[in-house]
Formats: C-alpha cells, structure tokens, sequence
C-alpha cells in the first residue's frame, strides 16, 4: 500500500511542477513603454499579478518577477501606418531565485480606454485615428465658416472661412503623427503557454 501511495504523491508533485500548455498569465508591468521611445532590444519589466495554480497547488506566485524584450517598436506615420509594439517575454524569477526560461504569446493587453489590441504577429497595434482625424478637420472647417461669415456678413466669407478653416484642418492631419502604442506602468498583458513549462 505505500508504494502506491508514494507513487501517486510523486505524479502529483511532478504535475504541479509545471506550467500546463494553454495556461493563461497576467503581467504588470513595472516600467511604462511606448513606441515613441522604444527601441528594438529594449528591455521590459513585469510582474505576476495573479498567481498561476495548477491543481490546487500554487505554481507561481503573485508578484514574481517577468522579464521581457521589445521584439520591434515602429512609430505611427504621418499620413498612414499605425504604431507597432513587439513584446517578448523571456523569463521568471521564482521567489527560491531560479530563473525559467519562458516564450508563451501574447493574449490580451491593457488598453486604457484606447484601442490598443495584440496582432496576428504577436505584437501589440494602436487602432486607427481616421474618425479622430476626420472630426478635426470638420471642426477647424465649421470654425472658420464661422469666423468667416461673422467678419464678412455674408455666405463668401463663410464659405472663404470654411475653405481656410478646412485647409488648416487638412494640413494638421497631415503634419502630425497618429497615435502611439502606449502601456503605462501597471498595465496588464495576459500571456498564454503554447508548451508546458517545467518550474521545479
């Protein structure tokens, strides 16, 4: 009867000792990140910010210690291109001080309210600033058809106005960047295991 018992608490102790594939981890992150600044290789810091359990038996505790890479960083165009952030995460510190060696992809990030959401190329993309764009130039348009019709009393001067106004709006589109991919400290980004990841 022991032997058996033995056995059994072994297979257990072995299954708890790694991360299963398809597990989920929720990362916070300790440095802010944008691609405004970042440069490819750069390094990014994180934490667990829920534990990983796997079969009643804490894996991972909340707080351990993430370290990542930028994979890529492509800043928004002027006119076209939207911002690019490329993460990879490549190891946990463990609270014993061992250091795993990680490669799981990115799930879901964060975006604050923006639209900031992970690509097919596991990287994470800022959404597009067209209806953004769109309303500034209609707005500096209804501007100056404002201004223009009250200085010149007349439908020209409006009309003068909302070409000028418009114009204006045009050239502030096209002289500006759009959005940039943004992760400010204490973000989340849920990463999931493709492969087990032995812990022990």
């Amino acid at each position: 009867m022991r032997p058996v018992l033995l056995v059994l608490s072994l297979s257990l102790v072995s299954a708890a000792a790694e991360i299963p594939q398809g597990s989920h981890a929720l990362l916070r992150l300790v440095n802010s990140i944008s691609t405004r600044t970042a440069r490819e290789g750069d390094y990014v810091y994180m934490r667990t910010a829920a534990p990983i359990v796997v079969g009643g038996q804490v894996v991972v505790p909340t707080g351990s210690y993430v370290q990542g890479i930028v994979s890529r960083a492509k800043r928004s165009g002027r006119v076209s291109g939207r911002a690019e952030l490329g993460i990879r995460v490549e190891n946990l510190t463990l609270a014993s001080g061992k250091v795993i060696q990680l490669s799981p992809r990115l799930g879901s990030v964060d975006s604050g309210g923006s639209e900031q959401k992970v690509d097919k190329e596991d990287g994470i993309a800022q959404g597009s600033s067209n209806g953004a764009d769109a309303a500034r130039v209609a707005t500096l348009g209804g501007t100056g058809a404002a201004i223009g019709g009250m200085v010149d009393r007349s439908w020209t001067g409006a009309g003068i106005g909302a070409g000028a106004g418009g114009a204006v709006g045009l050239a502030s589109v096209l002289l500006t960047r759009g959005r940039e991919v943004e992760l400010r400290q204490g973000s989340t980004i849920d990463v999931i295991f493709d492969r087990p990841v032995p812990v022990d």
